[in-house]
């Protein structure tokens, strides 16, 4: 017997167990929203990650000899695979508040001033969200989830290709429809705007009217952010409540 087996030997089974965990725990914190955010710092991640591995390997049956080759790739895949999905619903909300930047003539307003290059109103969605979800328990919530994910991809089954992309088509189409419905006061103020702009301009050619729609478009979409953000973000949180309670069964 070499030292490496030697030692591998003497290492207790319940370690091995927590490491098969920690392997798609430590995927999906890669990529996973607020705690696996760029600006978190690596050893608070890690941090993290152990704290969650000591949650959920208790509730799962895990083996309890060491990984292979492959099986190390097969866990850290569907971590990210599975952190992703989440991340995915802040992308959402990336995407509304362009969308809602772009209709209503603000996407440059204090985009340079955002850490990621985004117009203002993304970067108010996107921390405004993160911030209701770690308040409502998100963390109790990504537990659930990543137990539930055992039972819909056991330790150490491989991704089915055709199974896995169907499901991840799913997850983007999602995504992309929740952020246009996000969107839509947003779209159809701007919408309404350049109507009325069109018909004024036809009316009174001498009329600059840009220089009069302009802050009247831009006072109006504050406003409109003002009151529809309580909204956008309770109908954003259910969504995400709905796919972490059922990442399967959710359309």
């Amino acid at each position: 017997m070499t030292l490496p087996e030697a030692l591998l030997g003497n290492v207790p089974s319940v370690i091995w167990q927590a490491f098969w965990v920690f392997l798609r725990v430590g995927g999906a914190f890669a990529v996973l929203p607020a705690f696996g955010e760029r600006s978190v710092p690596l050893r608070v991640r890690l941090v993290l990650a152990l704290a969650f591995t000591a949650v959920i390997a208790p509730a799962i049956s895990a083996p309890a000899d060491p990984p292979g080759t492959l099986g190390i790739g097969s866990e850290l895949a569907i971590g990210v695979a599975l952190g992703m999905a989440i991340r995915l619903f802040v992308m959402a909300l990336q995407t509304a508040g362009v969308i809602a930047a772009q209709s209503t003539s603000l996407a440059q307003l204090f985009a340079s001033g955002n850490a990621d290059p985004q117009p203002a109103i993304s970067h108010f969605l996107v921390s405004a969200g993160l911030a209701l979800a770690v308040m409502l328990g998100l963390h109790v919530q990504v537990a659930h989830y990543f137990i539930v994910s055992y039972d819909m991809l056991p330790i150490g089954a491989a991704l089915q290709s055709s199974t896995f992309t169907g499901w991840a088509v799913d997850r983007i189409a999602h995504a992309f429809g929740l952020s246009f419905s996000l969107a839509a006061p947003f779209a159809i103020v701007g919408l309404v705007y350049n109507l009325a702009l069109g018909a004024i301009n036809k009316a009174m050619p001498q009329l600059m009217v840009a220089f009069v729609g302009a802050p009247a478009i831009s006072g109006a979409a504050l406003a409109l952010l003002a009151l529809s953000a309580p909204f956008v973000l309770g109908l954003w949180h259910a969504q995400l409540e709905a796919f972490l309670a059922n990442p399967v069964g959710m359309p």
